[in-house]
């Protein structure tokens, strides 16, 4: 699975449903941020997290 780091993990998942991206419905909220999931075309598994800024001071 691939991660990537994001900014405003609700906006973007939105932008890419509106895309036609397949987005995972859960998400996760966790002391090191916030946690979703898409899937790519070749149906690999994609982590976005918006990290929790205080937790990396």
């Amino acid at each position: 699975m691939m991660n990537f780091r994001v900014e405003n993990l609700d906006e973007l998942l939105e932008t890419l449903k509106e895309e036609g991206v397949q987005v995972l419905a859960k998400t996760e909220s966790l002391e090191e941020g916030k946690f979703g999931w898409i899937v790519d075309l070749e149906g690999n598994k994609i982590e976005l997290w918006e990290p929790n800024d205080k937790a990396f001071l």
